[in-house]
């Protein structure tokens, strides 16, 4: 019988001096060259003795799936194997079919879900939720916390009682640690209102803080003591109050969206359309399902937004042949995820509770999904969860320095530019707050302060 050819487990020698040679070109330090030599050679043994050169973009990207699933690798091992994989296949190797996969989704990938994120923090009970940050904090609040954790817990027991936002609960927390740190670790029950007047004012005096930023923490302390403690504040006149600053948020020219989202590849740009298309935040767009997007009535269902509000927003014509194609990607990795044995999506508990099978349903995985599958910490169970969100932050803000904006942009520009420009073609501003999903139309009002031409058609005097 002949012999069976050896499976190829390391670069050849020709091949790894080239590969140190655009490392050092793109930049990297020639201490991690050992380190991004070690990850190709993992790429090239995943590949079974195929050459690299001949794989097909989703080939690559099955196998960088397949790796992601090592729990071993911590988020920055799996980032630095995707750059080391992508200039071996591009830079050294000169593969032309590897540059038509999408690279930003696989580093971006590499961030995974912290016990924490607002999207899966509620997962975890108040008491779990509590010990993570005692076992992971350090310094005076990780004291706090573990000497007033049975205070804590029932702050947040409340709080997740009365359905507020996780980054309601997660600033009230805070502040209350804050708060009791101020008082040298006093118990809040053996402090009143003229601790809180003080604290507030050194906030003000000392922290130099915004006015929002003061009366979140008023807010804070105002359901601590009305809430759990049964001992009201009353009426708190005796402390500086911070003035209030009258915000124009910014605002991009139909020129400058176009030019930014010009400078976004892949799913990056199709993420900015889509925020910029329908107005939503940033995590109403990475959180959608694959049933929210309603192509018959060209409709976006965002589901459990902002004040735990649905509300509907326009499915962009033009993006609606992109999304169709998003969504055949989407099912191919399902099925693929369930021929490997896994296949199952984090949905609210209380579903999870009365459909155990919807999971594993196509309707419920999300739009953007994760290159990488996540281990739940609690459970150990194998579930892939969406974008992270900081990918795309850094690829938006990165995409406007390119495209020669000097306005501070991110994420949530898009959705003041939405809104602006809607109310520039003349659209009703009670259209405007609906699709907003604002509760008061005086939040909506603020957007009529950034028009070219607010209120009446008024010319400059030197125009004249």
């Amino acid at each position: 019988m002949p012999d069976q050819p050896r499976p190829v487990r390391s670069l050849a020698t020709q091949t790894r001096i080239a590969y140190k040679k655009c490392l050092t070109a793109e930049g990297i330090p020639s201490k991690q060259h050992s380190y991004y030599l070690t990850r190709a050679n993992q790429f090239v043994r995943a590949a079974c003795g195929r050459d690299p050169r001949q794989l097909q973009p989703h080939e690559t990207e099955k196998i960088l799936d397949t790796l992601g699933r090592d729990n071993n690798l911590t988020d920055w091992q799996y980032q630095q194997l995707v750059d080391a994989v992508r200039i071996l296949l591009i830079n050294c190797l000169h593969s032309s079919a590897s540059e038509a996969a999408d690279w930003s989704r696989w580093k971006a990938s590499a961030r995974s879900m912290a016990p924490d994120h607002a999207s899966i923090a509620r997962e975890q009970s108040p008491d779990e939720l509590i010990y993570l940050k005692i076992k992971r904090g350090t310094g005076e609040y990780a004291r706090i916390r573990s000497l007033h954790r049975n205070l804590i817990i029932r702050l947040v027991t409340e709080i997740r009682a009365r359905g507020y936002a996780y980054r309601t609960e997660e600033a009230y927390e805070q502040w209350v640690v804050r708060y009791i740190a101020f008082c040298k670790g006093e118990s809040p029950e053996k402090t009143g209102p003229d601790h809180v007047a003080k604290y507030l004012h050194d906030l003000v005096v000392t922290g130099n803080v915004s006015a929002s930023t003061q009366n979140q923490a008023l807010n804070a302390l105002i359901f601590l003591y009305k809430r759990i403690l049964q001992a009201p504040l009353g009426q708190l006149e005796d402390f500086a109050r911070s003035k209030r600053k009258k915000i124009v948020p910014v605002v991009m020219s139909r020129a400058e969206v176009r030019g930014l989202l010009a400078e976004l590849q892949g799913w990056q740009h199709d993420v900015g359309c889509l925020l910029y298309g329908t107005g939503m935040r940033v995590m109403e767009a990475l959180t959608l399902r694959v049933k929210d997007v309603d192509f018959e009535y060209g409709r976006i269902h965002v589901c459990q937004s902002k004040g735990k509000k649905d509300r509907f927003v326009p499915l962009p014509k033009s993006l609606s042949v992109s999304l169709q194609e998003q969504i055949r990607k989407v099912t191919t990795l399902h099925q693929q995820d369930l021929e490997d044995g896994y296949g199952e999506v984090l949905i609210p508990e209380a579903l999870a509770r009365k459909y155990p099978k919807a999971t594993r349903e196509l309707r419920w995985q999300f739009l953007y999904p994760s290159g990488r599958l996540s281990v739940d910490p609690r459970s150990g169970v194998i579930r892939r969860h969406h974008m992270h969100e900081s990918g795309l932050q850094r690829a938006v803000k990165q995409a406007a320095e390119r495209s020669g904006i000097r306005k501070r942009i991110g994420c949530h520009t898009f959705r003041h530019s939405f809104a602006t420009h809607l109310l520039e073609s003349n659209h009703d501003i009670r259209t405007v707050q609906e699709l907003l999903g604002h509760a008061d139309i005086s939040t909506t009002m603020i957007y009529t302060h950034v028009l070219n031409r607010p209120g009446i058609s008024v010319s400059s005097p030197l125009d004249l």
